[in-house]
């Protein structure tokens, strides 16, 4: 039986019978756990009740965390000419038009966010296969597929987060760092929440939020009282 190191099983032993707790709470334990040597992200898992195989069941969208996620998101663009200016002076770290495709083609993909103007989507729609299981695919429905490139890039930049529901109806994303205050993390919880919450599909029956948990990179787990993460 492999052993479990002090860290690890201190961690457990401070979580043992927490479960359904506030917000407020979960935080402060996620945040006293936190032990790593580097600065922890902010975890968030949530089982919703949808069958994101049906097209009116689908969950995605965008929020844009009103502190950011202390993560430094590194954003291509694919524009040209004024658009292309546009993009740099806005702070994207790589654009371009086919010189971009053919080195996301030869497996270079370095970056976090993938924004197009329209005009370029007939190019970009040739990465489908590459971009799309990464959760990189440009989107209107999110804002990554536009001509106010400018207003992307630094939406990208500061802090905003894109959701999509996963095939076991599970949304997962990080909301911060464990440097962070706990006031400042309970807010980035409490919008991320109420971003997916407003993002309830037309095909969702009964109960949609069914569990949110919350926890470290490196730390185990806490579920959370659904009322307190929904509470404005």
């Amino acid at each position: 039986m492999a052993k479990i190191a002090k860290r690890t099983a201190a961690a457990q032993k401070a979580f043992e019978g927490k479960n359904l707790i506030s917000v407020e709470e979960a935080v402060a334990l996620i945040k006293g756990a936190a032990s790593a040597k580097f600065d922890e992200t902010l975890e968030i898992a949530m089982n919703l009740g949808v069958d994101p195989r049906h097209a009116d069941q689908m969950v995605r969208g965008v929020v844009a965390l009103p502190n950011g996620t202390g993560k430094t998101v590194r954003v291509a663009v694919f524009a040209r000419a004024a658009k292309a200016d546009e993009a740099k002076a806005a702070g994207a770290d790589i654009v371009g038009a086919e010189d971009l495709m053919e080195t996301i083609l030869a497996g270079k993909i370095e970056f976090d966010r993938c924004i197009a103007t329209p005009d370029m989507m007939p190019l970009v729609g040739r990465l489908g296969k590459v971009l799309g299981p990464r959760n990189l695919m440009p989107n209107p429905k999110v804002g990554t597929v536009t001509m106010d490139v400018k207003t992307a890039v630094e939406a990208a930049k500061g802090g905003e987060v894109q959701f999509k529901v996963e095939k076991a109806g599970v949304i997962h994303a990080g909301i911060g760092k464990v440097s962070f205050s706990d006031e400042k993390l309970a807010q980035n919880v409490r919008a991320f929440v109420e971003a997916v919450s407003k993002a309830k599909p037309s095909g969702a029956k009964g109960a949609y939020l069914k569990k949110v948990s919350l926890s470290s990179t490196m730390g185990p787990g806490v579920a959370l009282d659904l009322a307190s993460a929904t509470a404005n």
